[in-house]
């Protein structure tokens, strides 16, 4: 029986509808409700401020290896693209002429070692008939002038030996230091010269690498000027620490150290070179490769946090926010933000403590609507 009744209540709610709209009136509409839009609640925190730079990865260690003495390349002791360790022979350069020079050069010394044996007899000889006036003073001088010459022309003799030796050593060219070596500049059967210094290949030190970045004078003065003014904090002492975004967007897993900064401004950017060194075990890192560094500047008392997607920027440049009033309208604020901190603002000025600021459905509002404001999701 209820059921019965339920029924005939909704057809006749049906009914005066249509009757309604056959007499051309329109049922009553409700009015919408005011937009709903996502608010953060702002509040002066102390902030770690970032700096995001360009730059790019250089070896730690870079040798390129030069022929040293003239002569064919006899065989090639390396793979191309492995890695070599200090001292290890990477060519043979032919060493049969520089032997030749070396067995010519000791025949000379054992010459002069003997012709210096005779000249000291002769002198030591001469040394007491000279004292006995058996011979002239003329004769004796010139006995000790001959020995004199005989230990210089030993002193010359074992010097071209050195040298020889030199030569013959280095036709064994080896790695100067260790690690991944390049492309083969040349091959078994090709003539080097030292006259034109044949380079042979170029050895780079991988592990760990130079990221060497650039930073605008301009905001170097802006940061001396921060924290003498006091608006910077030092970041404590991790402060030197260095995180890497690679060509790909990811983040390189290990951190790095700033070395240095360097003490010239270049001319043309208005830039310095700033330093750091990463550790690059598995060599994810290759020289060449465009990166971006991450560097702690120091910290910011007293800043406002704003998500990037609530601050805008007007036709002149300037930063705004939209902020919700005491009567839930929405009021556009102009403010001043500084620097970046991750996917966030770093906002100095223009906003006050426990204001709400709009970061979900921007798009939905104008400066002057009623909205109704929910935390951001």
């Amino acid at each position: 029986m209820d059921v019965i009744r339920i029924k005939l209540g909704m057809v006749g709610a049906v009914a005066g509808t249509l009757a309604l709209a056959a007499c051309g009136q329109k049922p009553p509409v409700h009015p919408p409700g005011p937009p709903e839009v996502g608010v953060i609640t702002v509040a002066p925190q102390a902030v770690a401020t970032t700096t995001e730079l360009p730059g790019r990865t250089n070896a730690f260690l870079v040798a390129q290896v030069r022929a040293r003495v003239d002569g064919i390349v006899l065989h090639r002791g390396f793979t191309e693209g492995d890695d070599v360790k200090e001292g290890q022979r990477l060519y043979k350069i032919d060493p049969a002429p520089y032997i030749a020079a070396l067995n010519s050069a000791k025949a000379s010394l054992a010459k002069a070692s003997a012709n210096a044996m005779a000249a000291d007899a002769l002198d030591q000889r001469d040394k007491p008939l000279a004292a006995a006036n058996a011979i002239s003073k003329q004769e004796y001088d010139n006995a000790m002038a001959a020995a004199g010459q005989a230990e210089a022309d030993i002193a010359a003799a074992k010097a071209a030996v050195d040298t020889a030796q030199i030569n013959v050593n280095y036709t064994d060219v080896i790695s100067p230091i260790s690690g991944r070596v390049g492309i083969s500049q040349v091959t078994p059967g090709a003539y080097v010269q030292t006259s034109q210094a044949t380079l042979m290949a170029t050895i780079q030190q991988l592990d760990p690498m130079y990221v060497d970045v650039t930073q605008s004078s301009l905001d170097g003065l802006r940061l001396r000027r921060e924290f003498e003014e006091g608006k910077l904090d030092a970041a404590g002492p991790n402060a030197a620490a260095v995180s890497l975004v690679l060509e790909d967007g990811r983040v390189y897993p290990l951190q790095g150290k700033l070395q240095f900064s360097d003490v010239t401004v270049d001319q043309t950017t208005g830039s310095v070179t700033i330093r750091a060194l990463f550790p690059n075990p598995n060599h994810v890192l290759l020289p060449g490769m465009f990166v971006r560094a991450r560097i702690q500047e120091g910290v910011r008392q007293g800043a406002y946090v704003v998500p990037q997607i609530g601050i805008a920027h007007d036709q002149k440049g300037g930063a705004t926010a939209l902020v919700i009033g005491p009567d839930n309208k929405v009021v556009l604020r102009q403010v001043v933000t500084s620097s970046t901190s991750g996917a966030n603002w770093i906002v100095e000025g223009g906003l006050n403590p426990g204001d709400r600021v709009i970061v979900q459905g921007t798009e939905k509002v104008r400066p002057g609507t009623v909205v109704k404001a929910v935390a951001a999701r």
